[in-house]
């Protein structure tokens, strides 16, 4: 029997929770009243929660369902219960043979799916354990990608620019790694797969960078629509989160709100391709690359 972790960035599981949670993420450093309204504000925009644990269980279930006999599928989180050391001790306890791990995240960096691989490989012991690095070069997450770009540009402007986003991180953190050539990858292939010529119809753009004083990778993907806007030669932004595989505040507030509402203000539209989420045929994809990662 081969265990299975499959890795997320967790979320609060009841409004109680949200200060402990932001405390654990600020790695014990309890927020600030002001930090903690904030992020309180931002959750109420959003319908009171995330919904990415719902959207977790949901993506492992069908992983769980393309591998088949054979495996024991389990969730870990980087900054809520259950924990990645927690989860893979539980699968160690089983006597299992070997333990891949998969983060939900397609793009890998050092600083973040790194983390995830490293804590949970810490925890297997001397149990084999093989990491899932990176997966945005399965074509059904590509594929999965574009179509849903198709449709929104069909639906958009004739004046659209296309605005592939990820999670900034610092730039210290991506020196000599290889997060954003991935994403420039990543972002390649999905705009060619939909028929954009690079860069006179798509760019890059960064998003959610955390609120430190030290530089973030950017351009912001709010000044890159307010700049869009400036230039009078587009219309409207279609917003491609390729870095992201769930519906969460990342996507559900800073771009369906907060992008949106800077790009209405600059008299721009604003639409947003739709996330993997358990998609059967990306996940049944992954499954495979799980599959193989031990034989």
């Amino acid at each position: 029997m081969i265990g299975v972790v499959v890795m997320a960035y967790g979320t609060p599981g009841a409004p109680g929770e949200v200060e402990a949670y932001y405390t654990h993420v600020r790695r014990g450093r309890p927020p600030t009243p002001e930090q903690l309204a904030d992020l309180v504000r931002r959750y109420d925009a959003i319908g009171g929660l995330s919904p990415l644990a719902a959207n977790s269980a949901a993506q492992r279930t069908a992983i769980a369902a393309a591998l088949g006999d054979g495996y024991v599928v389990a969730g870990g989180n980087k900054h809520a219960a259950p924990f990645i050391e927690d989860t893979v001790r539980a699968l160690v306890d089983q006597g299992l043979d070997s333990i891949v791990g998969v983060v939900m995240a397609p793009h890998y960096s050092a600083a973040s799916v790194g983390e995830y691989h490293a804590r949970a490989r810490e925890a297997a012991g001397s149990t084999p354990y093989a990491a899932i690095d990176r997966w945005y070069d399965i074509d059904q997450f590509v594929e999965h990608q574009a179509t849903s770009l198709r449709a929104r540009l069909a639906a958009a402007p004739p004046r659209t620019k296309v605005l592939f986003t990820a999670h900034s991180l610092p730039e210290r953190a991506l020196i000599d790694d290889p997060y954003p050539d991935q994403l420039y990858q990543s972002a390649d292939a999905i705009a060619a797969a939909a028929g954009l010529l690079a860069w006179g119809d798509w760019t890059i753009a960064w998003q959610s960078a955390g609120r430190t004083p030290e530089p973030w990778r950017g351009p912001d993907i709010l000044a890159v629509i307010r700049d869009l806007a400036a230039t009078g030669r587009a219309e409207g932004v279609v917003v491609v989160p390729h870095g992201f595989t769930s519906e969460h505040l990342e996507v559900l507030y800073d771009i369906d709100i907060e992008a949106a509402q800077v790009a209405a203000a600059a008299g721009l539209t604003l639409s947003r391709t739709d996330v993997v989420g358990d998609d059967p045929l990306v996940m049944a994809a992954l499954a495979r690359r799980i599959a193989d990662a031990t034989s």
